[in-house]
């Protein structure tokens, strides 16, 4: 696995704030369905390092953040990724394999999205909100 649940837990804006980002036990059973089902099948696929910028954010977290007040993120169920070398061509190459994966039934997710013209690619695990949602925000 090229990724762990503490991976997906750190956070600058955490340890800036000394915010406490430590999973519960149902969080941490999320980000390990995302690791298996989402991220690293995806990895896999694309065949090269990717970045997780934000996984978890617990609620004081996600509210530093400005992030949405469902956001999956809370729940351990999404990541916000990009490729080690951060351009926008290859950001869109990572977006496009993933919904190629989608569209070939080879990953499910909630939702995959191009966050403002691939600057980071959000990608999460199904619930009942959210399955094969595929977005782009602007």
């Amino acid at each position: 696995m090229n990724f762990t649940v503490n991976e997906l837990c750190k956070s600058k804006t955490a340890t800036r704030k000394g915010i406490n980002n430590t999973p519960t036990p149902k969080v941490k059973e999320n980000l390990e369905k995302l690791i298996k089902n989402v991220l690293q099948p995806l990895r896999d696929k694309f065949g090269e390092p990717i970045i997780v910028d934000s996984g978890y954010r617990c609620p004081k977290l996600n509210t530093a953040v400005g992030g949405a007040k469902t956001s999956q993120h809370l729940y351990g169920q999404a990541a916000d990724i990009r490729t080690v070398s951060d351009t926008v061509t290859d950001n869109k190459r990572l977006f496009d394999t993933a919904k190629k994966m989608i569209d070939d039934k080879e990953i499910i997710v909630g939702q995959l999205i191009n966050e403002y013209n691939y600057n980071w690619v959000h990608i999460s695990i199904p619930d009942e909100r959210h399955k094969n949602q595929i977005i782009a925000i602007k």
